[in-house]
């Protein structure tokens, strides 16, 4: 059963890893969880069609938003646009940001070339749309921070969120400096995460938000199942407790963090029962 609570916004998960025929259900019990608003992330830009269709799920109560960008997994198979083409691709009605992209050197370092070249085209982008970029950092804190360093410094600021953040307190600090947002995922809840607690409890209020990542990294009491936007209220409660609020204040801050960083989130034209 999943956590009922005060409207939250999922602000990272990947609707198209279900089953089409899954998602009225899979909505409804996000509904009834409290959620109030979830982000479908893109990991490959030929599959950016498939992002903006779904946030034709929209229904009242619980608009569903989308990204556009290509995952470092996936930079090496995917032709990459320059910024120009996939900031007019941004300007349509649904899409709020740009990502997710990012380093994740976990699995060897024969790709770091091209998943650094894809990085700043897709950060170039979110600088010159003001959509904010879903940043994916895994195994790669020193080389993320320098370009990020470098990117401030060379071309001014941009708007980005590092999400799912299970890195080091070094990167959390770049990130915050450049005006970043930090969003926690269901790994806050982990037993072995107590270090990610206490960082998560010093950072600035106005910098955290909380999402899924489903259908990956349930959070307990569900960890090992598949996870879905509606278990998003388990990992919120672990942040309320972390910085001694009440979960209804904690909702409240984050639900107003979202719409402060991904500006363009509102109910989608056309969208189901709209």
């Amino acid at each position: 059963m999943s956590l009922p609570g005060p409207p939250l916004i999922d602000t990272h998960c990947h609707l198209d890893r279900f089953e089409t025929n899954e998602l009225p259900d899979l909505l409804d019990r996000a509904t009834a969880a409290g959620v109030a608003g979830l982000v479908t992330i893109g990991t490959r830009l030929s599959e950016a069609l498939r992002q903006i269709e779904l946030t034709r799920q929209s229904r009242p109560g619980l608009p569903v938003w989308c990204t556009l960008g290509t995952h470092p997994d996936h930079a090496g198979e995917e032709v990459l646009p320059e910024p120009e083409a996939l900031a007019t691709l941004s300007g349509t009605d649904g899409v709020i940001g740009i990502g997710e992209s990012g380093l994740d050197y976990f699995h060897g370092a024969e790709m770091r070339t091209v998943q650094q070249h894809s990085f700043r085209l897709h950060l170039r982008t979110a600088r010159a749309t003001g959509l904010p970029l879903v940043i994916h950092a895994r195994a790669a804190d020193a080389d993320m921070i320098a370009i990020l360093r470098e990117e401030h410094e060379t071309g001014g600021p941009f708007p980005f969120v590092l999400h799912c953040f299970s890195s080091g307190v070094e990167l959390a600090r770049c990130g915050i400096a450049l005006g970043g947002s930090i969003s926690f995922s269901g790994i806050l809840t982990f037993p072995k995460s107590q270090a990610l607690r206490e960082l998560a409890a010093g950072l600035p209020a106005e910098r955290l938000l909380v999402e899924t990542d489903a259908p990956f990294l349930a959070p307990v009491p569900w960890r090992g199942r598949r996870n879905e936007p509606s278990y998003v209220g388990h990992t919120a409660a672990t942040l309320a407790t972390v910085r001694g609020l009440e979960p209804a204040a904690l909702a409240e801050l984050t639900t107003a963090n979202f719409h402060r960083l991904f500006r363009r989130a509102r109910p989608v034209a056309g969208s189901c029962g709209s």
